[in-house]
């Protein structure tokens, strides 16, 4: 059984055998499943399975959709995430920018005639 659990900090022994496949939810984009796949990949070995199960979906709710957290649950998300999001934020700079516009702004400028 040593090949499958890992110690953590309290001595306490956790299975590393599990199927991180199995948590892929069916409504997730391949690029989400993606970043949320290698973050527990990365940490498998580091922390129990509902608790890096739960890790993963802060870290995609942060990065994905802005969400914020307490503090310190933010430092380690960030810190565990380093290496996940590096080559993910570098492709997203090449990506076509979008500008909002108020709708007032963009019937002003049509009547003025620019477009």
């Amino acid at each position: 059984m040593a090949s499958s659990s890992k110690k953590i900090k309290n001595n306490e022994e956790f299975p590393t055998d599990w199927d991180i496949d199995y948590y892929r939810a069916d409504h997730e984009s391949d690029e989400h499943w993606q970043m949320r796949r290698h973050f527990m990949e990365l940490h498998k070995d580091k922390f129990p399975e509902d608790r890096l199960v739960c890790l993963a979906a802060v870290f995609t709710n942060m990065e994905f959709m802005g969400c914020r957290y307490p503090s310190e649950t933010m430092q380690l998300v960030a810190e565990l995430s380093k290496e996940v999001v590096k080559d993910y934020r570098k492709s997203r700079e090449t990506r076509l920018k979008r500008t909002f516009v108020a709708a007032s702004e963009a019937a002003e400028a049509r009547v003025k005639g620019r477009r």
